[in-house]
C-alpha cells in the first residue's frame, strides 16, 4: 500500500486525525460523508482508527446516564461528556483522563476502578453527573448559556438527592454555571440547600495546569471533608 496513510499512525497523529475529522465534519454538517471518507483511507492497518472515528462522530450530542442515588457522600459533576465517553456510555472514559486514578490515589476507592465499574461507586456512596449532558468534542464548544442552564439543573438534582458534597470538576465551568466571580480550588462559600459545594480542577488529560499529583491532593482534601461531614452526621 502507498499513500499518506500507509502503516500505523503514531499516537500524536491519531489525536490530530481525530480532531481534524471532527472539525471537518462539524464545519460541513455532513457526518455521513466524513464517515465515508474515513473508510476510504489507504492502509488496512488503520481500519481500527477509521472505525473508532466513525463511532466518535456518531456520539456527538449523546448523553451518559447519571450514577446517582439519594444521600451520597460526594456527587462529582463533570462539565459534559466528551465524544469518547459518550461513545462507550461511561463517565470519564477517554484514555488519559485522570479521574479514576485520582479517585483511587486520594483514598476514595481501595482499588483503581475503570469507567466500566462506575456503578460500584454507589456502594461507596459516590455519584457522577454532568453540568450539561450533551457530548461534544471539547467542552469549550458549550456556550455560557449552556453552563448556566446546567447549573440550574444541577441545583435541582442536588436538592432532590441531597448529597453531602457536590464537587464540580472545572473551575471555569463552575464560575460560569453559578455566576461566581472568584473561584479557588476547594470548598466554596456557596451552598445548595444543606449541600457543600466544592470546585476542583478538570481531570481531563488535556488540562495541563494540574498534573496527577496536584489533582490527587485536591481530591484527598475533598475526601477528608466528606469523612468529616459523615462523622458529624453520626455524632
Amino acid at each position: 500500500r502507498t499513500g499518506p496513510w500507509k502503516g500505523l499512525l503514531s499516537p500524536k497523529a491519531v489525536e490530530n486525525f481525530e480532531k481534524h475529522m471532527w472539525l471537518a465534519a462539524k464545519a460541513n454538517s455532513k457526518l455521513t460523508e466524513a464517515r465515508r471518507d474515513v473508510w476510504e483511507m489507504e492502509g488496512s492497518e488503520n481500519h481500527h482508527l477509521a472505525s473508532k472515528t466513525c463511532d466518535l462522530l456518531a456520539a456527538h450530542g449523546k448523553s451518559v446516564p447519571d450514577v446517582i442515588a439519594p444521600g451520597l457522600r460526594v456527587l462529582f459533576c463533570g462539565i459534559n461528556p466528551g465524544l469518547y465517553t459518550a461513545a462507550v456510555g461511561h463517565h470519564f472514559a477517554r484514555p488519559g483522563n485522570r479521574f479514576w486514578p485520582a479517585l483511587h490515589r486520594s483514598g476514595f476507592t481501595d482499588r483503581q476502578l475503570s469507567p466500566f465499574d462506575e456503578r460500584e461507586l454507589l456502594e461507596r456512596r459516590i455519584g457522577v453527573t454532568n453540568l450539561f449532558n450533551f457530548a461534544t468534542a471539547n467542552a469549550d464548544e458549550l456556550a455560557a448559556a449552556d453552563l448556566r442552564r446546567g447549573g440550574e439543573l444541577l441545583a435541582r438534582k442536588v436538592r432532590r438527592h441531597r448529597p453531602r458534597i457536590v464537587a464540580i470538576l472545572g473551575l471555569g465551568a463552575y464560575r460560569l454555571a453559578f455566576g461566581a466571580t472568584r473561584v479557588l480550588v476547594g470548598r466554596q462559600e456557596q451552598r445548595i440547600g444543606d449541600t457543600e459545594v466544592w470546585a476542583l480542577p478538570n481531570p481531563s488529560g488535556r488540562t495541563a495546569g494540574y498534573q496527577l499529583d496536584a489533582l490527587v491532593l485536591a481530591f484527598r482534601a475533598l475526601r477528608r471533608a466528606a469523612d468529616r461531614t459523615r462523622a458529624e452526621s453520626l455524632a
